[in-house]
């Protein structure tokens, strides 16, 4: 089976819960922190694609940039929406875990387990 990818932010407290579970589950996983390493359009599009997730669905609502943008006044479509996570990471919700061609949001952080 392959091996789970987190995209997270290292200063995530749900971030820290997820890679704690993990490692006492004596899980291997590797760490992408894509507020330093940001993730292109298409790799958003892909992990969203594998989740099952639309754009909208993965949006941090409460990320004050979302208000700024006014993203939730207006009517954008999905690709707008994953150029915006590209170009801006802290729009994407976190931590985001990957296996093969799987994903999941793992908000709460046992959706873990439906990788595992």
């Amino acid at each position: 089976m392959s091996r789970l990818t987190v995209y997270e932010k290292r200063s995530c407290t749900t971030c820290k819960q997820l890679a704690a579970v993990l490692e006492e589950g004596g899980v291997a996983f590797d760490r992408v922190d894509y507020h330093v390493e940001p993730l292109p359009a298409e790799q958003i599009r892909e992990l969203l694609r594998k989740a099952g997730l639309r754009p909208a669905e993965a949006l941090r609502a409460k990320e004050p940039l979302v208000a700024e943008l006014r993203l939730t006044e207006r009517d954008v479509d999905d690709e707008e929406l994953i150029a915006l996570m590209a170009e801006h990471p802290e729009l994407l919700q976190r931590p985001i875990v990957e296996r093969g061609d799987r994903a999941v949001l793992a908000r709460p952080v046992n959706r873990v387990l439906e990788l595992l």
